[in-house]
């Protein structure tokens, strides 16, 4: 009932809020600063999915789990992205941008990645026949579809989407965290089971990946409010994407474990990296 009903429409809504605060100038940046742009797309596309390998080859996670993680790190930017990096003092319109792309883009790199992770880490004992284009459809339905609807509403209906905006996201963000949450209770005896299992490469890709959106940051010459929204985007992940996918989409409350995991310590770690950022601030 709640994979079957719930979780398509919370992720629907948190979709739909997003796309309230999109435009097409969002995506004009890329013109204007393409270079910053660029690395932050290589970061969550390439970066994102290459550690994760490296955290499965390292820590040697079940193949449910193996998947699961290729699932996360496949998916967008996070509902609390964009937030947190005006929090942060961050250049939010890159984080806008990025997140607008990667959230449009995920139709065809999640189901790509999807497929190739069940095919090399269950190989026949993969527990559905799941064609590229099932998936990229249920994507589109659930995730793409409504995005566009609210920047619809925003190019076409300015004044109602600026006065729906505001409770959007605040409605978006609990259902974000009601799904996280009802995920986390529904598979409490699995994680603590097996938290030595997911813990520690859900922790590592997390960090790794942050660290390396820094130091790429700072060596591809961003300034600061750059780099802190490079760190954000490629840190925080669309973990109620995640488990859309892995739930809904592959019937596996296995495969949805890592979403659930990383979704917890992302935020941790970004509310850690919001505190050292802005007290860095104040000292300077």
């Amino acid at each position: 009932m709640i994979a079957e009903i719930f979780l398509p429409v919370g992720l629907a809504f948190i979709m739909f809020s997003m796309g309230l605060a999109l435009t097409l100038d969002d995506f004009r940046l890329v013109a204007s600063r393409p270079r910053a742009v660029a690395l932050g797309l290589a970061c969550k596309m390439v970066l994102l999915p290459l550690v994760a390998l490296g955290a499965i080859a390292i820590f040697r996670p079940r193949p449910e789990f193996a998947v699961g993680l290729m699932i996360l790190a496949a998916c967008p930017g996070g509902i609390t992205a964009n937030l947190l990096t005006h929090l942060a003092g961050g250049a939010t319109a890159l984080a806008v941008t990025l997140t607008a792309i990667t959230s449009i883009t995920d139709n065809v790199t999640v189901p790509l990645v999807v497929d190739w992770a069940l095919t090399h880490f269950m190989g026949r004992a993969a527990p559905v026949d799941l064609p590229i284009a099932r998936m990229t459809g249920g994507l589109f339905a659930v995730a793409t579809l409504p995005l566009l609807v609210g920047m619809a509403i925003n190019r076409w209906a300015p004044r109602l989407a600026g006065s729906v905006r505001n409770p959007a996201r605040q409605i978006a963000t609990a259902l974000f965290a009601l799904i996280v949450v009802g995920a986390f209770a529904s598979q409490w005896n699995v994680m603590m089971v097996h938290a030595g299992e997911i813990l520690p490469p859900a922790i590592a890709v997390n960090l790794v990946v942050m660290a390396a959106a820094f130091l790429s940051g700072r060596g591809a010459g961003l300034d600061g409010r750059e780099t802190i929204a490079l760190v954000l985007e490629t840190g925080l992940q669309n973990g109620a994407l995640g488990i859309f996918v892995a739930a809904t989409l592959l019937g596996s409350q296995a495969m949805m474990v890592p979403s659930i995991v990383y979704a917890l310590v992302m935020n941790v770690s970004a509310i850690v990296f919001i505190v050292a950022v802005r007290r860095a601030a104040t000292v300077a």
